[in-house]
């Protein structure tokens, strides 16, 4: 199958950008060094292209209705522009992807869906819109900037007249940006540095994407690939879908109780109702390396009596922390902050400890 192409993909090569593979899509995955992309992202500021997420549009006196369907939390609480974390449970207990909810008006929504799963999600909430909410995917329209670090509020402001240091974290506004009417501008962030994200047509992409970058210069901006993006999100214990979530896992599996609320029904609400009643056999956690290894994903996660307990989902060296961190599934026993595991790294079980996320404190 042909790789998709974002919109500034030639900018990106311009930029010296190693270029691979993700997602159906050919994408920045470094420029320099993950190391000093991450580093940056930290201090400073840098600018991440995004546009292989997907976004949905949901419109109409039914939206709500349709959201509240297929999502496990309660889109019904949001105000105009809030934002809110959920996932669209699967009817056999896992999850079909994790997504952002973007309430723009009262019959209006923005659905924010992972690049990897765009036909699988809207295949999925097409099925359950029975009572003829406005579905449009406007994924292939849309190029999508994370701007992440301490001094992006600095870095962007001279661009738009929304208050950006007055922005709380899952709300956004709408306005115009660097000369371009009706972008959206949100504070979600995937890094825990904070920042923002910049919605625009395709058409406006180089046009934004330039002024981000002038204006940013003062602020030491570089533009960051996936590479650091993955580091980043990792030290802040964020799930990414396909590794810590997948069609196979339970969201009260995943430590995602705090997005499913039982107080609506909802695809799969009463199954996931009971496993929450008897409790889960297995968990996600977060675990730091006690000796020196890097865990991956796959690799078994042991008791000391090298009986296997577990597997990791996601592992790395952290940049910030100097050693390996990891996340993966263990044993309801073994979940607790503090409990000792192994990581079987080449034949060899490395000490390892459960600790509570996020691994980097703010």
């Amino acid at each position: 199958m042909e790789l998709k192409k974002i919109a500034l993909n030639d900018v990106h090569e311009a930029l010296g950008a190693k270029m691979v593979p993700f997602a159906g899509y050919n994408m920045p995955v470094r420029y320099s060094s993950d190391l000093d992309e991450h580093n940056t992202v930290r201090n400073a500021v840098g600018i991440f292209d995004v546009s292989h997420m997907g976004e949905f549009m949901v419109r109409g006196p039914q939206a709500l209705d349709l959201i509240q369907r297929v999502t496990t939390n309660d889109a019904a609480k949001l105000a105009d522009n809030k934002i809110q974390y959920s996932c669209l449970p699967n009817e056999n207990g896992g999850i079909v992807d994790d997504l952002l909810v973007y309430r723009l008006s009262e019959e209006e929504y923005m659905l924010v869906v992972n690049a990897s799963n765009i036909d699988k999600d809207w295949d999925w909430i097409s099925k359950y819109n029975t009572n003829g909410a406005q579905l449009e995917n406007i994924s292939d329209q849309m190029s999508l900037f994370a701007v992440q670090g301490p001094k992006a509020v600095e870095a962007l402001q001279s661009l738009t007249s929304l208050d950006l240091a007055g922005m709380v974290y899952y709300t956004f506004d709408k306005g115009e940006f660097a000369g371009v009417p009706d972008v959206i501008v949100s504070a979600t962030g995937y890094t825990g540095s904070g920042g923002f994200e910049i919605y625009v047509k395709n058409e406006d992409a180089r046009k934004v994407f330039d002024a981000i970058m002038e204006a940013g210069k003062p602020f030491g901006i570089k533009p960051i690939g996936l590479g650091a993006r993955d580091t980043l999100r990792l030290e802040m214990g964020f799930c990414l879908y396909g590794n810590d979530i997948t069609d196979e896992t339970s969201p009260l599996e995943a430590g995602l109780g705090w997005i499913t609320k039982f107080d609506k029904e909802f695809t799969n609400s009463e199954n996931l109702k009971e496993q929450k009643a008897a409790g889960v056999t297995k968990k996600l956690v977060g675990f730091e390396m006690m000796e020196k290894a890097i865990p991956r994903s796959h690799y078994e996660i042991v008791n000391a009596a090298g009986e296997q307990i577990g597997e990791v989902t996601s592992g790395t060296m952290s940049p910030t922390l100097g050693k390996g961190i990891g996340m993966g599934y263990v044993t309801n026993e073994f979940s607790k902050p503090g409990s000792e595991v192994f990581v079987r790294v080449r034949n060899k079980d490395m000490k390892a400890q459960v600790i509570k996320l996020p691994f980097v404190k703010k």
